[in-house]
């Protein structure tokens, strides 16, 4: 009978600050952080997951993480995998933590790195991709994963139930589309926000020659700093490259109305987080006022009730989920199948250090066995750090292969933890 022995926690960083990779309006100085877990077992394999932050405070991530320990070391690994609806309900509801959240911030997101780590356990012993694991479930096992709390009023389980089982007739050919064609990218290479104008010209123009049709750029810092911008990336791409922006929540709900005027001659796709995160009322106002342009949010939103609210209020065009905002997989199967129910695409978020590796997943999963469809869709892809993943992600031209390997992709090598541990690695030697 297998066990898991020891949940480990391990803080690793990547100085992306040096380069300003990842800088935006809000977050100028990024380092792509990860808190990082292994849950052991005492014959193999092992599962791997973490929650992502961007620097400083990833310590405090890694604690939060370990305050979970005695809820997970001793298991028997085939009953917790076969029961991960009633595990991560079980770490998301924990009587004492609960009240540091409630189902938000650092003790959520820890739950979602220990269960993300057993899903990836989970997929590693049933010899699967993690994507390939969900989408052969049947739809009564899929909806034994979600927590129905609180989701009633907008979706039940039997209606979720039901939409499974339409999208059940076309499970094995859109498998086969996936091999052959792979699932649609968009890039944010070029956008960062402290790239200078020719740095950003020089990768708009290569992402088109890449083969990208959708690119991202950062926006928020100052509006004619964004008008500059703007105007060198259209150039750059032509009038047939779709250009979208992302404020990462810089403005207040007037002054995103006023700022988007500006920017609305250059057609951007859509506005990413205009405003707060937390305010479902303020993205409402702002979809109404910038109509035709599309709002996208979703990095930020803590759990499945906020996307509930979202949805409900007709205030987003575009669901921006996130590998390791909520709590796992389990949580982000709640979001595919509200999106689902009111047929909003979803295009994750991808821009951090591995979650390119783990949304993958989430998307094609919900093209098979979900929504069904790639209409309006893409991952974001962002070409950093993938050298440092077991499985990296797999790209041809603008489009994801999709992952072949047992497990979730979450595996960083052990020799880049060692070289990113934070503050001894050799990484941050040199930096000091």
């Amino acid at each position: 009978m297998s066990r898991i022995v020891s949940l480990e926690v391990s803080d690793v960083r990547f100085p992306t600050s040096r380069q300003l990779d990842g800088s935006d309006a809000m977050n100028p100085d990024p380092d792509y952080s990860t808190a990082y877990v292994v849950l052991r077992t005492d014959d193999g394999p092992d599962g791997h997951g973490f929650a992502f932050t961007i620097g400083r405070g990833n310590d405090v991530q890694c604690a939060a993480i370990s305050l979970l320990t005695s809820q997970v070391v001793g298991r028997d690994v085939d009953a917790l995998c076969s029961a991960l609806g009633e595990f991560s309900r079980e770490l998301s509801a924990d009587s004492q933590l609960r009240w540091l959240g409630p189902e938000k911030g650092v003790v959520h997101m820890a739950a979602g790195a220990v269960v993300n780590a057993a899903w990836d356990l989970a997929a590693k012993r049933a010899g699967k991709p993690l994507w390939q694991l969900l989408a052969e479930m049947p739809p009564e096992q899929l909806v034994d994963l979600v927590d129905w709390r609180y989701l009633g009023d907008a979706l039940t389980r039997q209606e979720a139930l039901e939409l499974l089982r339409g999208a059940e007739p076309g499970r094995a050919e859109r498998i086969r589309q996936l091999h052959r064609a792979g699932y649609p990218a968009y890039t944010t290479t070029p956008g960062w926000l402290g790239y200078d104008d020719a740095k950003l010209a020089r990768l708009c123009r290569q992402a088109v020659l890449d083969g990208y049709d959708l690119i991202k750029l950062k926006v928020g810092g100052d509006v004619e700093h964004d008008v500059r911008r703007l105007a060198i990336a259209r150039e750059a791409v032509g009038s047939d490259v779709r250009i979208a922006i992302d404020a990462n929540q810089r403005w207040d709900v007037d002054e995103a109305i006023r700022w988007l005027e500006r920017l609305a001659p250059f057609d951007p796709w859509w506005i990413e987080e205009p405003t707060s995160p937390d305010d479902v009322l303020g993205h409402a106002a702002i979809r109404r006022a910038v109509t035709p342009m599309r709002v996208a949010t979703g990095e930020h939103v803590h759990n499945r009730v906020m996307f509930k609210q979202l949805l409900q209020a007709g205030a987003i065009d575009v669901l921006q989920l996130d590998a390791t905002r909520v709590a796992g997989i389990n949580e982000n199967v709640a979001v595919l199948l509200l999106a689902a129910k009111f047929g909003v695409p979803v295009c994750p978020h991808a821009g951090g250090v591995g979650l390119c590796e783990l949304v993958q997943h989430l998307s094609m999963f919900d093209y098979v066995a979900v929504s069904g469809s790639m209409d309006g869709r893409a991952i974001e892809h962002v070409d950093h750090l993938h050298e440092h993943f077991v499985d990296p992600v797999r790209m041809t031209s603008n489009r994801y292969l999709p992952p072949w390997k047992p497990g979730m992709s979450a595996e960083i090598r052990h020799d880049s933890r060692l070289r990113f541990q934070y503050p001894g690695g050799a990484a941050w030697e040199v930096a000091s």
